[in-house]
C-alpha cells in the first residue's frame, strides 16, 4: 500500500506523534461540549483527580443544574480574562479557587512533579466545533485539562495546497463568533503545511493577521531542509512537547492591555512568542545557567524582531534562574534609551509575578540605591541617566550578581559609560586614603568587564566596538579561533535575526523598494573683483552647502514635498499617511517648517506641519524653540502627529532613532546620511500597519550607492574583521610626546591631585600651562596633537574594558588628557578659511529634478566591518589650490551648468570617471607592477564597471557607450572616453597624481 500523501495522512502523522511520543491523550467529538467550547470529559477528570474535596464541597457535579452554573461561570471567565490567565491563576468559584493547571516543577521537587503529571494534554482531530453547523470540522485542536489552547488547519503540498490555503480557510470559514475561535478563548491558531507555519492570536475574518512561525533559512524566511523528516516537524516534535508547551504557557503567553491616552479606551492584544524569540530567550537562559555571572552575549535582532518582548521575557526569567550554585543573579538591570520599554516590561512581568515588589524604575542614583536595598529584582533605567547614576553608587554591591540587559547596545556602550558601569558593579572603587598606585590599580581593575555581572546586549545595527566588546570569537569546527593573517580574531553576534528575514517575513517593510534620488542643477557667479585661491575640494563642498541652504532652494524643495505629499502620500494607509522631512541642522529645519507651512497655505491644504529639534535657536533675530513655533509643548509632538491636521514632521537630529510611528509612510531627506545613521533614519518608515503596503523615500542629498552600502552592513549577519590593536596607543603617544605639550611630572602631579579630590585651584594651573604650550605649536602640530589626544582617550576607554592587562601610564595619561582636551582651543587657519568663498559668489539660478525611482537591492551576504580605527596619520592634507573662477567652472561641470539638459548629467558622470577608475585596486596594481598594455586593459574594465553603476540614475551614458555613439565626424564616443580616462589617470608606478580632465 503506498504512502498516504493526502491531507488526512499529514494529520495522522502529527496526531500519532503527539500521542505516541509526546504522551498526549487523543480525544473525540463525544468529549467536546460545543456550547462551552471545552473538552468537558477531561476538564472534570482533571478537577476530580487534583481537587476532589473542593469539587464535592462545591457540589458542581451534583446535578445538571449545578454543572451548568459552573460551566456558565467558567465560560464567562474564559471570555473576560482569557484561557491563559485562567490556566495560570486558577478560577474562583463561590468561596474556593480551583487550580486549572499544575505548574512545571523545579528540579528535584517530587511532589510538584507528581502534581504536574496530573495535567491532561490532549489532541482531537476533525473537531466538530459548531453547535449550529454540526458538520463543520477543524483539522486538529490541542487542549490542556479540557481547555482549548491551539487550533490547527493543515495543508499538504502534495495535494497542491499550502499554508496560504490554510490561512485563507481561517479567514473565510472559521468565524470568530464560534466560541473556540473567539478572542482569548484559545491562545493561538496555526496554519501549517509541510514547509511553513503561520500563526494568529486573534481571528477577525479577512482582517486576521498571521505571523510566520518559521526557523528561517539562509538568514531569510522559510525553513531549512530537514534531512530527518518534514521541514515543519519542529512544531510537534519540539514546541508541542509537554515541557515546552508548559514553558510557553507559564513564561511567554500573555494578554496585554493598551490604553488610548486621549479617549481612555482600552484594547487588548494576545501574545504568543515567535520562533526566533522563543529560541533566543531559551538559549540565553541556558547560556547564563551554564556560565554563571561574568559573561557577555550579543544579540543582533533586526527592527521588527519583537525585541522589546524578548527583553521583557528574558528579564523576568533571569529573576528566577538557578543553577547548581543557586540563584544565578540577584538583580536584573535593564538599560534602555526608550522610556516606553519600562511600561512594556512592567506589563509583561505583571502577567507572571507581583510587579510592585519586583520591578523598579530608577531615574537617579538615590532611587537606584533604594531599589537595590529594597530588594527589587528588576530595575529599569534610561541610558542617559544611567551614567550619572553610576557616578554616585558605592562599592556596597560588589558581592551581588547582576544581569545587565542593554537595549540598543550600539548607543549605550560608549567607552566612559561602560567603564563606569564596570567599576560600580565590580566594587573596585578606591578610597580617598589609598596610595596613588592603589587608586590607579582600582581604576584599571574596575574598568574591566565586571566578573559579578553578565551583559546581554541587544541591537539591530552592531558597531565594531559593540562586536568587539560583546560578540563571540568565530571558531572552526574544532572550536579553535579562526585567525587573520596578522593573528587577530574575528567576532560575530551570538544570536541573529536578520533584516533580510524580517523583510521577507513581512514584519517590517523594505524602505529601499521605492527610492527616488533628486538631482540639483544650479548656476553660481563670482562677485569678487579679484580671483582668490581656495582648496578646490573643500570649496566645492562648501559651495554646494551654500546653494542648498539658500531660501530659494529650500522653498523649491518644500514645494516638491507638499505636492508629492498631497498627490502620493496623504491617501496612503487608509487616508492616514504621514511624512517626515529630515534636515541637516536646526536652522534648516526651521526654514523648511516655514516654507512647507507657506506651501500648504498656498494650496489651501487642510494639513499642517510640526517641527522638532532640541533646545533654543536664534532665527532671524528671534529666540525660537519647538513649543513656540508649534504652539504646544514638546512633550505632545508624538501624540499630535498621530492626529489631523498634523501630517508632516520636520526634524533636526530628533526622532531619527527609536521612533516607532506606523502611520509614517514617506521620508524626504535633505541631510547627508552614512552607515548606521542612514539605516536608523530610513528605518523609521519600516513599521507595519494594516493597509500599509509600501513606503517612499525622496532623497535630495545622498547617492543611492552610499545608502546601499550602509544597509548592506546590517542586512544579514554583521561580522567584525579583526581586533583593535592596543599598540596603536603607543603610536599616539609617540605622536604627542615630541611636541612637549606636557611632561610626565605634570601628569603624575595632576593625577595625584585629581584622584585625591584636590580643589580646582590646584588643578587648573597645570592644565593651563599645557594649553599655552599647545597654542605655541604651529597649525599642523596643533591638529595632530589634539586629534591624537582625543583618539587616545576614546580608544583607551574602550580597550580598558576588554584587555586582560592594564597599564598605569595609560590610565594616568587618559585621566590627564580627558581634562586637557576640554580646554584646548580649536585649531584655526585664517589663510585657509574656505568658508570665505561664500562671500565672493552669488546664486544665479537653481532647479531640482527627480531621477528615476529605483529599488535598491542589497547583497545577500554577511558583511564584515573593520575593527576600531586608531588614526595615526593625523595632520593637514595638502590642499589642491585653484582660483575661484576655475572652481566655479569645474563646479558647473560636475553639478550641472544651467542649460538644464541631460548633457549636464553626462558631463558630471564623465568628469567623475577618472577619479573612480584611478582608485580601482586592480588598475593601481597594473600600473605599479605591469606594463602599459595591461594597465590599459584594467583601465578599460574599470571604466565599463563604473558606467554600469551609473545606470541607477539613468541609461543615457551607458547607451552611448555600449552602442558606440558617433558624432558628425564619425568619431567613436567609446574610444574617445576610454582614451580620455586612461590618458588622464595612467602613471607608471601608480603614483597618486590628481588627473586633470
Amino acid at each position: 500500500m503506498p504512502t498516504n500523501t493526502r491531507e488526512n495522512g499529514f494529520e495522522t502523522l502529527i496526531v500519532d506523534w503527539l500521542v505516541n511520543q509526546n504522551h498526549y491523550e487523543q480525544g473525540n467529538n463525544g468529549d467536546y461540549n460545543q456550547e462551552y467550547a471545552i473538552d468537558e470529559t477531561r476538564l472534570f477528570r482533571f478537577l476530580l483527580d487534583t481537587q476532589k474535596p473542593y469539587m464535592d464541597e462545591l457540589r458542581i457535579l451534583e446535578s445538571e443544574t449545578e454543572k451548568k452554573k459552573f460551566l456558565d461561570r467558567l465560560s464567562k471567565k474564559l471570555s473576560d480574562s482569557g484561557v491563559v490567565e485562567v490556566l495560570r491563576k486558577g478560577f474562583k468559584y463561590k468561596h474556593r479557587t480551583l487550580e486549572m493547571y499544575m505548574v512545571l516543577p523545579s528540579e528535584g521537587n517530587r511532589d510538584a512533579q507528581a502534581l504536574y503529571d496530573k495535567n491532561i494534554f490532549s489532541v482531537t482531530r476533525q473537531l466538530q466545533y459548531s453547535k449550529e453547523y454540526g458538520r463543520l470540522a477543524l483539522d486538529m485542536a490541542v487542549f490542556v485539562n479540557g481547555l482549548p489552547i491551539m487550533t490547527f488547519e493543515l495543508k499538504n503540498q502534495f495535494t497542491k495546497q499550502n499554508v496560504s490555503d490554510a490561512e485563507g480557510q481561517y479567514k473565510k470559514d472559521r468565524s470568530p463568533a464560534e466560541l473556540i475561535f473567539s478572542f482569548k478563548r484559545c491562545l493561538v491558531h496555526f496554519a501549517v503545511d509541510d514547509s511553513e507555519i503561520r500563526m494568529c492570536t486573534e481571528l477577525k475574518g479577512e482582517k486576521s493577521f498571521f505571523l510566520p512561525f518559521n526557523k528561517g533559512f539562509n538568514d531569510g524566511a522559510g525553513n531549512p531542509p530537514n534531512l530527518g523528516g518534514i521541514k515543519t516537524d519542529y512544531l510537534w516534535k519540539q514546541i508541542l512537547t509537554k515541557p515546552e508547551l508548559s514553558n510557553i504557557l507559564e513564561n511567554y503567553a500573555q494578554v496585554i492591555e493598551e490604553k488610548d491616552e486621549d479617549t481612555g479606551k482600552k484594547s487588548y492584544k494576545q501574545i504568543f512568542p515567535r520562533y526566533h524569540q522563543l529560541h533566543v530567550v531559551k538559549a540565553l537562559l541556558a547560556d547564563a545557567a551554564r556560565d554563571g555571572a561574568g559573561h557577555r552575549y550579543l544579540i543582533q535582532h533586526s527592527a521588527g524582531s519583537g525585541k522589546s518582548n524578548s527583553i521583557a521575557w528574558l528579564a523576568h526569567q533571569l529573576v528566577t534562574l538557578k543553577n547548581a550554585n543557586g540563584q544565578v543573579f540577584d538583580t536584573i538591570i535593564v538599560v534602555t534609551d526608550r522610556i516606553n520599554l519600562d511600561k512594556q516590561i512592567k506589563d509583561t512581568i505583571r502577567q507572571f509575578m507581583q510587579v510592585s515588589s519586583t520591578v523598579g524604575w530608577a531615574k537617579d542614583s538615590g532611587e537606584l540605591r533604594q531599589l537595590l536595598d529594597d530588594g527589587k529584582r528588576v530595575i529599569i533605567t534610561i541610558v542617559h541617566k544611567f551614567q550619572f547614576i553610576l557616578n554616585d553608587i558605592s562599592d556596597a554591591y560588589k558581592h551581588k550578581k547582576f544581569a545587565i540587559i542593554i537595549d540598543e547596545a550600539h548607543s549605550s556602550q560608549n567607552g566612559s559609560l561602560s567603564a563606569k558601569m564596570n567599576i560600580v558593579l565590580s566594587g573596585n572603587v578606591y578610597n580617598d586614603g589609598d596610595e596613588l598606585e592603589d587608586k590607579i590599580n582600582s581604576l584599571i581593575e574596575g574598568k574591566r568587564m565586571a566578573q559579578n555581572a553578565s551583559y546581554f546586549a541587544f541591537t539591530a545595527t552592531p558597531k565594531n566596538k559593540t562586536l568587539e566588546m560583546f560578540g563571540k570569537t568565530i571558531v572552526d569546527e574544532n572550536g579553535n579561533p579562526i585567525l587573520n593573517e596578522d593573528g587577530t580574531k574575528k567576532s560575530e553576534p551570538h544570536y541573529v535575526y536578520t533584516m533580510k528575514q524580517a523583510i521577507e517575513e513581512h514584519f517590517i517593510l523594505d524602505v529601499l523598494k521605492y527610492y527616488t534620488p533628486y538631482q540639483s542643477y544650479y548656476h553660481i557667479v563670482k562677485t569678487a573683483a579679484d580671483d582668490p585661491l581656495f582648496d578646490k575640494k573643500r570649496a566645492q563642498s562648501v559651495l554646494r552647502s551654500y546653494v542648498e541652504n539658500q531660501p530659494y532652494a529650500v522653498k523649491e524643495k518644500a514645494g516638491i514635498i507638499v505636492e508629492h505629499f498631497h498627490n502620493s502620500v496623504k491617501n496612503k494607509i487608509g487616508g492616514q499617511g504621514r511624512a517626515m522631512v529630515v534636515t541637516s541642522s536646526i536652522q534648516r529645519a526651521i526654514e523648511y517648517y516655514y516654507a512647507i507651512t507657506e506651501a500648504l497655505q498656498a494650496r489651501r491644504s487642510q494639513y499642517r506641519a510640526i517641527v522638532a529639534f532640541s533646545g533654543d535657536a536664534n532665527y532671524n533675530g528671534q529666540t525660537l524653540n519647538e513649543a513656540k513655533i508649534n504652539g504646544f509643548p514638546s512633550s505632545q509632538i508624538e501624540k499630535k502627529f498621530k492626529h489631523n491636521p498634523y501630517r508632516i514632521l520636520v526634524v533636526a537630529d530628533k526622532f531619527q532613532t527609536g521612533y516607532d510611528e506606523p502611520l509614517l509612510h514617506t521620508m524626504y531627506v535633505d541631510k547627508g546620511l552614512a552607515d548606521i545613521k542612514a539605516v536608523q533614519t530610513l528605518s523609521r518608515l519600516n513599521r507595519c500597519y494594516s493597509g500599509k503596503n509600501d513606503v517612499f523615500v525622496l532623497d535630495f542629498a545622498n547617492d543611492p550607492a552610499d545608502i546601499q552600502q550602509a544597509f548592506e552592513r546590517y542586512y544579514k549577519t554583521t561580522v567584525l574583521s579583526g581586533e583593535t590593536d592596543a599598540n596603536k596607543l603607543n603610536d599616539l603617544i609617540d605622536t604627542m610626546e615630541p611636541m612637549q605639550v606636557y611632561t610626565q611630572d605634570q601628569i603624575e602631579t595632576f593625577v595625584g591631585l585629581y584622584l585625591g579630590n584636590a580643589p580646582r585651584e590646584k588643578l587648573d594651573p597645570i592644565i593651563d600651562v599645557c594649553v599655552e604650550a599647545y597654542k605655541a605649536l604651529d597649525l599642523e602640530d596643533q591638529i595632530a596633537f589634539k586629534s591624537s589626544a582625543k583618539t587616545f582617550v576614546r580608544t583607551y576607554n574602550f580597550l580598558s574594558s576588554i584587555l586582560p592587562y592594564g597599564s598605569h601610564n595609560w590610565e594616568k595619561l587618559s585621566i590627564f588628557l580627558n581634562l586637557l582636551v576640554a580646554k584646548l582651543p580649536r585649531p584655526q587657519s585664517e589663510e585657509d578659511d574656505v568658508r570665505k568663498i561664500i562671500e565672493d559668489v552669488d546664486l544665479e539660478s537653481y532647479r531640482v529634478v527627480a531621477q528615476d525611482t529605483i529599488a535598491i537591492r542589497l547583497a545577500d551576504e554577511d558583511a564584515e566591518i573593520d575593527a576600531i580605527p586608531v588614526k595615526t596619520d593625523v595632520g593637514i592634507p595638502v590642499p589642491e589650490m585653484d582660483t575661484l573662477t576655475h572652481i566655479i567652472a569645474t563646479f558647473h561641470d560636475i553639478w550641472g551648468n544651467c542649460d538644464w539638459t541631460d548633457e549636464d548629467k553626462i558631463k558630471r558622470q564623465i568628469a567623475d570617471l577618472p577619479d573612480i577608475v584611478k582608485n580601482d585596486e586592480a588598475y593601481q596594481n597594473a600600473m605599479r607592477y605591469s606594463d602599459a598594455q595591461n594597465a590599459r586593459d584594467e583601465s578599460d574594465r574599470a571604466v565599463f564597471e563604473a558606467i554600469m553603476k551609473t545606470m541607477s540614475s539613468g541609461m543615457e551614458l551607458y547607451t552611448a557607450f555600449q552602442d558606440d555613439m558617433r558624432n558628425s565626424n564619425n568619431q567613436s564616443f567609446k574610444k574617445w572616453l576610454l582614451d580620455m580616462v586612461f590618458n588622464s589617470t595612467y602613471r607608471p608606478g601608480g603614483d597618486s597624481v590628481h588627473p586633470q580632465v
